[in-house]
């Protein structure tokens, strides 16, 4: 079951476990520049507005009526990055696809959970994921980009312009397994019981054409896409759920749905120069997967429209993050409808 609250997508699966929910933000944030550097992570500014697909039927393409699952606005050359929250604790693996083009392996959608490569993220372990896996301990920035011009993962993979936007699909643990990890926590909290407690955690958080859009590869970000120790056999495979995220230029969202889009987030420029804050993040002990070779192969936005002779980032202007945050891992009503993938 999926629902749609405060602008979040919520995957429940009340039938495994009361505590099996997972929370899924879609954030705003800085495009970093493509400048060659690897830069650290930039903020979140906040959430983009999600909407029922079905809500707006009459204006919208029938092949997003067909998929289903909700939409949300970007300007070209916007970024966003993907957040994860499960509140219980519970654990979850997560496939995310752009285009129907896997973003952590780069190949396409293939249904379950596959380690030849590990093809999805484990939640809570993998707080964010930023853009596609092309190196190890590097990814490339989610930028959006029109669909048909050639610029998004999907179209230098596949050579088509098909699907666009966002697909997520969640699987969560067993039962079994969650009361096992239950009975170590008890275990563990008695342990602890009479010593002081731990220092609070920090945590990354908001900073004070066509219709139809794609994701393509931004610039360079430190991030690492952790590697799963759950054993295969702890995920439960007999249910999921998917969603179908479309996204709309936003200059046609308010005729589409009768509301003003977000205004143009800050360059990464204004951001720095203000002195605000960057992040890095650290997860001790974990392993990080290797980076896709397909992705890797993908030209980044910057480089394709130079080829072409098009300027599609404005703005892209080299930066020097200097007051970055090291962040470390913390231990511790209406349905949407899935719709055809």
């Amino acid at each position: 079951m999926i629902e749609l609250r405060n602008d979040s997508l919520v995957f429940a699966f009340p039938q495994v476990h009361a505590d099996a929910r997972l929370e899924v933000e879609l954030q705003r944030t800085l495009r970093i520049p493509d400048d060659g550097k690897n830069h650290p992570l930039p903020p979140g500014l906040g959430r983009f507005p999600l909407r029922h697909v079905d809500d707006h039927a009459a204006h919208l393409p029938a092949e997003w009526i067909r998929h289903g699952g909700v939409m949300l606005p970007m300007y070209q050359a916007e970024a966003l990055w993907i957040n994860f929250r499960s509140p219980a604790g519970y654990p979850f693996a997560v496939k995310v696809a752009t285009g129907k083009i896997n973003a952590v392996t780069g190949e396409g959608w293939r249904d379950g959970l596959n380690r030849g490569p590990q093809d999805y993220v484990a939640v809570p372990g993998q707080p964010w994921l930023d853009g596609y896996v092309v190196e190890k301990g590097l990814i490339r920035q989610f930028v959006a980009m029109p669909l048909g011009a050639g610029y998004t993962a999907e179209e230098q993979v596949t050579g088509a312009a098909e699907h666009g936007g966002l697909q997520i699909m969640a699987f969560p643990l067993r039962r079994e397994a969650w009361e096992r990890i239950l009975a170590e926590r008890e275990k563990m909290r008695k342990k602890m019981e009479g010593m002081a407690a731990p220092a609070p955690m920090m945590a990354r958080a908001p900073a004070a054409g066509g219709m139809a859009m794609g994701l393509g590869a931004g610039g360079r970000m430190r991030q690492s896409i952790y590697t799963d120790t759950t054993a295969m056999e702890d995920w439960d495979l007999r249910v999921s759920s998917r969603c179908f995220v479309h996204i709309a230029n936003s200059m046609v969202w308010r005729s589409i749905t009768g509301t003003e889009p977000p205004t143009v987030p800050p360059t990464s420029a204004e951001y720095s120069r203000a002195g605000l804050p960057w992040f890095d993040y650290y997860a001790e002990g974990r392993t990080a997967v290797e980076g896709s070779g397909i992705l890797a192969g993908i030209k980044s936005v910057f480089t394709f429209g130079k080829e072409k002779g098009d300027v599609p980032l404005p703005e892209n202007e080299p930066v020097e993050a200097v007051n970055v945050v090291a962040l470390h891992e913390k231990h511790t009503p209406a349905s949407v409808r899935e719709g055809a993938f």
